[in-house]
């Protein structure tokens, strides 16, 4: 395998991360029969080209507008993380009567850590967030209309944005595939990011809740600025001194 070019390689490598969620630069050494500061290399050129985050010891894929995870294989990278980072989220809610959760497992996992001692109306464009708060019979649910995407199994183009456009909603709970001080929030497709952007506008508070891996990470379409939230949560494994710079730019950032 040694003979492999360095093209070959990385896109091996690529098809890797993007199967497995993550890639290991011993592991892939020993797999490419290469040595592993020619690992170190092929990602460094990898994240130069956008397509991965190094790590230390290894790196992740980038979500673009080629490649978006299933919301299958969301259920399975992080999972303790989003859930820590689920429940801080939720407990966000304040005196919030009316709430739009995104779609995306995070918020999936903000759904149902969400009260069920109180009245509450939930909006969302997600297929599995609806389902998972009808059973709980608690809260009201309005699932917002439109084409429903495979892999996500969300609801979009303009039959939701424009249902959206009537609601004035207390607190909305967004994902998204990155989140970058430069770039703001953003997702790959853009259907998809026509739904966030009009979730952002129709809310009054909004809170980006996500894992660690999202920041730095930029996507196609940009929906919403960093200064548009109230708060952003992820977890401890989003270093203190970056957590400051988004703080900056005038969220509260939440780290648990």
């Amino acid at each position: 395998m040694s003979d492999r070019t360095a093209e070959e390689r990385q896109r091996e490598i690529v098809r890797v991360a993007r199967a497995t969620g993550s890639v290991d630069v011993t592991a892939l050494a020993a797999d490419l029969g290469v040595a592993r500061e020619t690992v170190r290399r092929d990602l460094r050129a990898l994240e130069d080209h956008g397509l991965v985050r190094r790590t230390h010891g290894g790196a992740y894929p980038v979500e673009s507008a080629a490649f978006e995870t299933t919301l299958a294989f969301r259920a399975t990278s992080h999972v303790a993380e989003k859930r820590r980072v689920a429940n801080a989220a939720a407990e966000l809610l304040g005196d919030a009567e009316t709430v739009f959760v995104d779609e995306g497992f995070t918020p999936q996992l903000i759904a149902e850590a969400l009260p069920q001692d109180r009245a509450l109306t939930v909006v969302t464009a997600s297929l599995p967030v609806a389902g998972a708060l009808a059973e709980t019979g608690t809260a009201s649910v309005l699932l917002l209309g439109g084409r429903v995407r495979s892999g996500t199994l969300a609801t979009v183009d303009h039959w939701t944005t424009k249902m959206l456009s009537g609601f004035v909603i207390d607190l909305a709970f967004i994902g998204a595939n990155g989140i970058s001080r430069e770039h703001g929030l953003t997702t790959p497709d853009p259907a998809v990011s026509e739904v966030k952007t009009q979730a952002v506008r129709a809310s009054r508070r909004v809170v980006f809740a996500g894992v660690h891996s999202k920041f730095g990470a930029v996507s196609f379409c940009r929906f919403a600025d960093v200064g548009a939230l109230e708060a952003v949560v992820t977890s401890t494994l989003l270093p203190a001194a970056e957590a400051h710079r988004y703080s900056l730019l005038g969220p509260q950032v939440i780290r648990v």
